[in-house]
């Protein structure tokens, strides 16, 4: 018990979040985000300072408040109610989904993009979380089952977290809040025993919408089989629809007393951030300080991977001056944290070239994807990130299957089956597709150990399948620290290297091809079935070009190869649209593919072409 206070921060009284997130909401709104609420205690940044404020301060503020709503209570005459709540929203809560994960909007003020994702709707997700994993564990009441909450750094994350902590602890199970965390370490805590840290929990969720704007929020599920799927959170948002239409004023009084009892709250980033560590540490022979000499700076977009300068680098002795935006800051005002953009990879390359750094490490908002830049300014990222991978793992298993997401060039696929001896099994777009094939050829006797997208998703099988940015720069560090320990030198040269023989397109782009919903064409019908119909058409259409080939193996929309290059034109997973990616030996050659999608598509009069059309028309 003794060991376990010493890891235990605080027991939060949820109710007080709610009366400061309240307030802070209000503020937040009604001045525009006035510069001058950042100043304002008990906030910093945009979010609740709890570990700044002692437990005596927040004791007594939290008399104010309570004293405050008891008078306004008395004042209005309002008897406790045991009818539904009559002010609550309705809430389509299916479309909610996004996949696996759940996203919505939690901060207003955004024109056409209505508020969604509520306090009380998030305390409803929770509440069905909490029943689908009771169900799930076949829980006999023997125990009280557990589940860890975190968030990255969106300034609606902490009014999410109290609303979340209050339907979990309403449902009769006890709360683990963990504050600023990354999707990865959510995961983590669900198989890390420990108990000074209340590990492992049940279940995790993780407050997040990935590199989505400040205005959007999420939430991400785990237990320690993983991360849920599409079935598992559909289920969970049609338990929510019920509880939420359940809801009473005397209800939601009573969670925020329930929650109180029975949230704990612990800092389990250090645990995350140790084994990161002592896994560099292993890779180059148990040295302490492996990394000492190198010059590494990391870009965290002002999201919640700022730690891995701090807790993860300098430990393992590099130099980490240069790094920028490690600051939490859920407005993003620097760039968006993401390694697929284009901004924010000529921030990081631009912070390595300005500080002659050795490495550049960059992390989208939640740490689950990741890019890295050598000293060149060489951006690791989509198939480059996915070849440096594939030669690290299959140095440690020769003749391992890599699955990848559909976008992938074909120079990649040379390099990991000619090159690296490897095979690549190119699959669907979405992270979770992804990885659930590389699983399932695994289960059926064909050996894989990564999983990985173009979008910096990666997740190897010595790591639970987990999609991790910090684990993937960990193996990256690794094969930095064992060279030098073997003797080699060069730096992030070692990581160059091992690019050689990758062949990279000239020329390749992104259009994205919108289907008009309200279009007489589509009939009534849903987008996806006019977008399948697209696809059928274009299909029948190469077939009858003898210049053309269709992929023999594929799992996602059309892929062709023609004029040497190559396009794919797919429906997108969640919206309204075909996303077409063309890559080509030069520009001229891109133009003609894109002529042959332009000219079978030209008879579907709901699909907006005008971006393939000023594509062709510009070159």
């Amino acid at each position: 018990m003794e060991a376990m206070s010493g890891k235990i921060v605080e027991n939060v009284s949820v109710s007080q979040c709610y009366q400061l997130s309240r307030k802070f909401d209000t503020h937040y709104q009604r001045d525009n985000f006035a510069p001058f609420l950042r100043n304002m205690l008990p906030f910093q940044r945009g979010k609740l300072a709890w570990t700044a404020i002692p437990s005596m301060q927040l004791r007594n503020f939290s008399k104010y408040q309570s004293s405050f709503v008891n008078r306004r209570t008395v004042h209005c005459n309002a008897a406790p109610s045991t009818a539904a709540v009559p002010n609550l929203d309705k809430v389509d809560f299916l479309k909610l989904q996004n996949g696996s994960d759940i996203r919505g909007v939690a901060v207003a003020g955004v024109e056409g993009e209505p508020l969604n994702l509520t306090e009380p709707v998030s305390e409803a997700i929770a509440a069905g979380f909490a029943a689908w994993l009771l169900e799930k564990k076949k829980a006999d009441g023997s125990r009280r089952l557990s589940i860890s909450v975190g968030h990255d750094s969106r300034i609606s994350a902490k009014k999410l977290e109290d609303a979340i902590s209050r339907g979990i602890a309403g449902a009769g199970l006890d709360v683990v809040q963990y504050g600023l965390a990354s999707t990865p370490a959510m995961f983590n805590s669900t198989v890390t025993e420990d108990d000074a840290f209340l590990c492992p929990v049940d279940g995790s969720i993780m407050i997040t919408a990935s590199h989505l704007p400040y205005n959007r929020n999420g939430f991400k599920f785990f237990t320690n089989a993983g991360g849920l799927g599409k079935a598992d959170i559909k289920n969970i948002l049609e338990r929510a629809a019920d509880i939420y239409n359940k809801f009473t004023a005397e209800g939601l009084t009573s969670s925020k007393g329930k929650a109180l009892a029975s949230v704990k709250r612990v800092d389990y980033m250090n645990v995350y951030t140790s084994d990161l560590v002592k896994a560099v540490r292993k890779a180059a022979g148990n040295i302490e300080k492996p990394l000492e000499g190198f010059h590494i700076v990391v870009d965290a977009g002002n999201g919640a991977g700022g730690f891995f300068a701090a807790k993860v680098l300098e430990p393992l002795g590099a130099v980490t001056s240069g790094s920028q935006f490690l600051e939490p800051d859920g407005m993003f005002p620097n760039h968006i944290p993401n390694p697929e953009d284009k901004t924010a990879m000529k921030a990081i390359t631009q912070a390595v070239l300005d500080n002659k750094a050795d490495l550049g490490i960059i992390f989208d908002t939640d740490v689950d994807r990741s890019a890295a830049v050598d000293s060149t300014g060489l951006e690791f990222n989509r198939n480059r990130l996915i070849a440096l991978m594939s030669a690290i793992v299959l140095e440690e298993h020769p003749g391992t299957t890599i699955v990848t997401d559909s976008v992938t060039s074909d120079g990649l696929t040379t390099f990991i089956e000619k090159k690296l001896g490897g095979k690549h099994h190119r699959f669907k777009r979405g992270y979770k597709n992804v990885i659930d094939e590389a699983i399932r050829l695994n289960s059926v006797g064909e050996e894989s150990h990564l999983a990985i997208e173009t979008s910096g998703h990666g997740a190897l099988k010595e790591n639970h399948w987990l999609d991790d940015g910090a684990y993937l720069m960990v193996k990256i560090l690794n094969k930095i620290a064992s060279a030098r320990a073997s003797g080699l030198t060069g730096g992030s040269k070692v990581l160059t290297g091992l690019l050689e023989g990758l062949q990279e397109p000239a020329f390749s782009v992104e259009l994205r091809l919108k289907i008009n919903q309200s279009h007489q064409d589509l009939k009534g019908g849903s987008f996806r079935d006019y977008g399948e119909a697209v696809l059928k058409h274009l299909e029948n259409y190469i077939d009858s070009n003898p210049k053309l080939q269709k992929a023999p193996v594929n799992y996602e929309g059309v892929r062709v190869s023609g004029y040497g290059g190559w396009f794919l034109l797919r429906l997108s997973l969640h919206d309204p649209v075909l996303p077409l990616n063309i890559e080509a030996p030069s520009n001229n050659d891109a133009v003609l593919l894109g002529n042959v999608v332009r000219a079978a598509l030209k008879e579907f009069s709901a699909l907006d072409t005008s971006a393939l059309d000023k594509f062709v028309q510009a070159s």
